[in-house]
């Protein structure tokens, strides 16, 4: 293992002297810079992005956490099963799980909506920098430069939002709030579920294999986006038709072969690359110390699910993603000590502060370096006086009925204000999501296990420090485990919150609406939003000083590599490429890049997750792999690697051939190669794809979805 660490070492050292394509996740502007037709790239790069809408960037699909593609010119979309699964799991109950046995539908008037979805579909975007620069004094105090960049991200989203209903706008933040761009969508709001694979396909190998090659996970669903007869993103209707999109992607059957050129085009979330040597540490602590946190939570939600298969259901999107969370954070930790990242770090900051040594006009992009560690403590500190109020009233994670109580009084504080001066998310551009996801809620949570689960997660703060308390519920934990039963069970059983549809028709009601109704729920939820609002404002404040401070450092990578250099990852659309190939995870191990059917069969135990559907072995047994068979494995394949670098919030991506041809789709990253997030070790950096020739096998070989072929041009 020395030996490889040391070789992935002095790999890393030689490719950090220059930069390469397949080592940053570029916008669209930047493409040109990257001599893409030398690599490979087999058409004209100006065909990626065009601002009218026909180029190939625009046939993909933001789904707010992941991505989608169009592959007809019907609205027809695919993504990942994982990225589609809530929306599965939110039609699902015990007479139609389709979590367990798939979803077919067979014409477009069987399609069902993929409640909670929606897609968003890129207009183009712009650089509003100067903008920005033009509001910012440099002797604005920390929370004066906060509040006149929200001010004028919310002016700048107001004037292109009143362009047209469906529209939708974004201002980010890039380099550290060095550079500024809006980018503009038109959002579909009625998607539904087409067809999606059952588990024992879309979820093959479950956990156990999650992150882990060689992997067999048939990872897909397709889906459609309809709008309002007139074209315009609409709530579901069933007079709505679907949509016509001005690109989508023409899918290839011929396969790939080692040291073919690839690359993805998608939404990723976050990367931490650019993060300076404390940056770094600091994260590695707060990650060790959340672990301990979610793997409490997923014990005891499992333990729930367990005791009943309705039960099972509604929570299988919440213990899936902690699953993925844990995995993922495993997977980081053991990855930066295998190759002493830290180490690798500090050399990569003496390479920039022996660079800013060179001239003294440089000489405060190090001086920076030093602010940004020493301001990291007061974060650090805040944020442990926030976990646990924040985590009670989480959205996705925390006890539903809670959350939604202070959803609901957090919409009545800030309706009491002018609209262009509410918090971001409270809009009214927001009210539809909010009331959507006030609706979804209710199918993933039960309400005896979601009572438990607010006991469990106070009894587990007694082990915690009083100062990491929420104020809310401090003298209730003050009473130990005695106290927390009684009072939990006289919070659900006074509220009303406990039906959805009083949870509805509370949405939009006035402050004193709310108190009027005396809920111990809602009184709680009150008490808590006044000790986050004043953790919120400090947070605010010191955020933005750390990112002043971390904007100069930024600026000084900038210039040193003249310009040349991949922002972090914001889920904003990027453009990453690569070639097809395996690795060497360990000495004497190599892996090659493709996996197969026949690997499906071996991986079968008869057990979740290995369980293998009759037909598909059948299908195998039979050899009638049809069309899909690689002519050089004689076999269907399912799954294959390349050099790409992804992130959470890639999933459900195109992976493109040199002619611009989806030949797959991107889910998953390898175990070695999570910590590409921080930083990218070429020697490991690999992305998993499901083969587009296994979703089309399935599709029409055990779905007996054909017309969605046809569909498809194929």
């Amino acid at each position: 293992m020395k030996r490889l660490i040391v070789f992935v070492c002095m790999l890393l050292f030689i490719s950090s002297m220059s930069v390469f394509a397949d080592e940053g996740m570029w916008l669209p502007h930047q493409m040109k810079m990257l001599n893409l037709q030398e690599q490979g790239l087999k058409m004209d790069p100006g065909e990626l992005f065009k601002e009218d809408g026909t180029g190939l960037m625009s046939a993909i699909v933001s789904f707010g956490g992941g991505t989608g593609e169009f592959v007809s010119n019907n609205g027809l979309l695919l993504t990942n099963h994982h990225v589609a699964f809530g929306a599965i799991q939110r039609a699902s109950d015990k007479e139609n799980n389709y979590i367990r046995d798939g979803f077919h539908a067979p014409e477009l008037g069987k399609e069902i909506p993929a409640i909670g979805y929606y897609a968003d579909v890129l207009l183009g975007y712009v650089d509003v920098t100067e903008k920005f620069h033009k509001v910012l004094k440099d002797d604005m105090a920390p929370m004066e430069r906060f509040d006149a960049i929200e001010a004028l991200r919310k002016k700048l989203v107001a004037e292109v939002e009143a362009q047209a209903p469906d529209r939708r706008c974004v201002v980010r933040s890039f380099y550290s709030g060095n550079k500024y761009y809006l980018f503009q969508f038109k959002r579909l709001r009625d998607i539904r579920l087409v067809y999606a694979p059952p588990q024992s396909i879309g979820n093959y190998g479950g956990d156990i294999d999650n992150w882990m090659w060689p992997r067999h996970t048939g990872d897909f669903t397709f889906m459609r986006a309809y709008v309002s007869p007139d074209g315009e993103g609409s709530e579901f209707d069933q007079n709505n038709v679907p949509y016509k999109p001005k690109s989508w992607l023409k899918l290839s059957l011929d396969g790939l072969k080692p040291g073919d050129f690839t690359f993805v085009m998608g939404y990723p979330g976050r990367t931490y690359r650019n993060m300076t040597l404390a940056e770094f540490q600091n994260d590695k602590k707060q990650i060790e110390e959340q672990l301990g946190l979610f793997k409490m939570m997923l014990t005891f939600l499992e333990g729930e699910c367990a005791k009943d298969e309705a039960v099972n259901i509604r929570y299988a999107s919440l213990t899936k993603g902690i699953n993925n969370y844990l995995k993922n954070m495993e997977g980081k930790l053991e990855g930066f000590e295998n190759v002493n990242l830290e180490a690798l770090k500090a050399k990569q900051e003496k390479k920039f502060r022996t660079w800013c040594a060179e001239d003294n006009a440089r000489a405060d992009y190090a001086g920076y370096l030093d602010k940004v560690a020493d301001h990291l403590d007061k974060l650090t500190e805040l944020e442990l006086r926030s976990l646990f109020a924040g985590f009670l009233v989480n959205g996705f994670a925390g006890p539903a009925v809670l959350s939604q109580a202070h959803l609901l009084h957090r919409v009545a504080l800030e309706q009491a204000k002018p609209d262009m001066e509410r918090e971001a998310g409270f809009q009214d551009r927001d009210l539809p999501g909010i009331r959507n996801r006030i609706q979804f809620r209710e199918r993933g949570y039960e309400l005896g296990t979601d009572r438990a689960f607010l006991k469990f997660l106070l009894t587990s703060m007694l082990d915690k420090p009083e100062s990491q308390w929420p104020g809310a519920v401090s003298d209730v934990l003050k009473g130990g485990e005695a106290a927390i039963g009684p009072f939990v069970d006289k919070l659900y059983d006074g509220t009303k919150l406990a039906d959805p549809e009083v949870r509805l028709s509370l949405l939009g009601k006035s402050m004193d609406e709310l108190k009027a109704l005396n809920d111990p729920m809602l009184d709680l939820a009150a008490s808590l939003e006044t000790e986050l609002k004043a953790l919120r404002e400090e947070g605010r404040a010191l955020g933005q000083e750390h990112q002043d401070l971390k904007g100069v450092v930024v600026k000084g990578m900038m210039d040193m590599n003249g310009g040349l250099f991949a922002p972090d990852a914001n889920s904003t659309i990027r453009f990453t490429s690569g070639t097809v190939k395996g690795y060497q995870p360990k000495d004497g191990v190599w892996y090659t890049p493709f996996t197969t059917l026949a690997g499906v069969m071996e991986k079968e135990t008869g057990e979740d997750p290995f369980i293998v559907p009759e037909k598909l072995k059948q299908l195998h047994a039979a050899k009638d792999f049809g069309r899909y068979e690689d002519p050089k494995l004689k076999d269907v394949v399912t799954c294959f690697l390349n050099t790409t670098n992804v992130t959470g919030g890639n999933s459900g991506s195109p992976i493109l051939n040199a002619r611009g041809e989806q030949v797959g789709i991107v889910f998953d990253m390898t175990y070695e190669s999570v910590i590409g997030d921080y930083f990218v070790l070429p020697a490991l950096q690999r992305t998993i794809h499901v083969d587009i020739r296994y979703v089309l096998f399935v599709t029409e070989k055990f779905g007996g979805a054909e017309h969605l072929l046809k569909e498809m041009g194929l």
